[in-house]
């Protein structure tokens, strides 16, 4: 069953990118020196390490050794055994996927939402899908997210052969709450995250004995870097479960670049609703609504 799950899928000779992304398939049928440009890359490099909570600058750069605390990125490795992995892969697999942009393939579990119009439909929606029962039980054990009843459920499927990937981004804050919750499955890869706020980021040199160091303290400040020149890349481990709250979920948009798909990688998110779908918010009667059809697990795709 395992083989079966992880074996990478046919590669399509059509995508679903419109406007400006692209994908390989597409930029291989236009041919020619593109007339697209894909995003350029940020000048400094930091890297997150979660046993710490600190953005360090990546070795052998101009701010090698220099670090600025990086709050509401939580990683939970190994959240998912392989064997389980390869289940509800297998199980992902024999619904169908919709192409999706920058050479992505997608399932759907959730409303049918116009965040431009901020109007949903709950028509066709059955909850999410059986398989993520046990997962949404589990997450509960962990201390963040002991509350967490997710109402929608997507799918992403990223191939190298496809040039997947998915460009800088913030999540909706109208429909979807505090905290974003995605499962990483069948391989390794790194969330980059960037913000084009105006300003600095102060650092601390690291102390000698980084990064144990760390956590017992830094130095004062010392130097700064302009907030728009900095990418803080966020190793993501297989079967490892990231949750995103506070400024990384809210200022610090994330991205997953084409040169770090190496292999086949599916993803599955899940949301919470905002303050206005909760108890005492203007449509907490629909929120309700939404948590009963989500948890009941009989979803399909949409």
């Amino acid at each position: 069953m395992a083989a079966a799950a992880v074996a990478a899928p046919e590669v399509l000779r059509e995508c679903g990118c419109k406007g400006i992304r692209t994908c390989l398939i597409c930029e291989r049928q236009r041919g020619g020196d593109p007339p697209w440009q894909h995003p350029p890359q940020k000048t400094h490099r930091f890297i997150y390490y979660s046993d710490t909570g600190w953005a360090v600058g990546a070795e052998e750069s101009d701010f090698e050794g220099w670090a600025f605390p990086f709050p509401g990125v939580t990683l939970i490795e190994d959240f998912v055994t392989r064997e389980e992995e390869a289940e509800m892969v297998q199980l992902m697999d024999r619904e169908p996927w919709k192409l999706s942009q920058s050479g992505r393939r997608k399932q759907d579990y959730g409303p049918k939402v116009n965040f431009r119009k901020q109007k949903l439909k709950t028509a066709g929606f059955r909850g999410l899908p059986s398989f993520s029962r046990d997962v949404v039980r589990r997450m509960g054990l962990y201390p963040i997210l002991e509350d967490f009843r997710p109402v929608e459920q997507c799918n992403l499927d990223y191939c190298p052969e496809r040039g997947s990937a998915i460009d800088p981004h913030l999540d909706d804050a109208w429909l979807w709450g505090e905290r974003l919750v995605s499962l990483n499955l069948l391989s390794s890869t790194v969330l980059s995250m960037s913000r084009e706020a105006p300003g600095s980021l102060l650092l601390c040199l690291a102390p000698s004995g980084f990064p144990e160091a760390l956590v017992e303290g830094v130095m004062a400040p010392s130097r700064s870097v302009l907030c728009q020149e900095v990418e803080v890349a966020v190793p993501l481990p297989r079967r490892s479960l990231l949750v995103l709250t506070g400024a990384a979920r809210h200022q610090w948009k994330h991205a997953i670049h084409r040169r770090h798909i190496e292999a086949r990688r599916v993803c599955a998110t899940f949301r919470e609703l905002s303050a206005e779908f909760r108890p005492g918010g203007r449509q907490q009667e629909l929120g309700q609504e939404l948590l009963q059809i989500s948890l009941s697990f009989q979803g399909r795709p949409m």
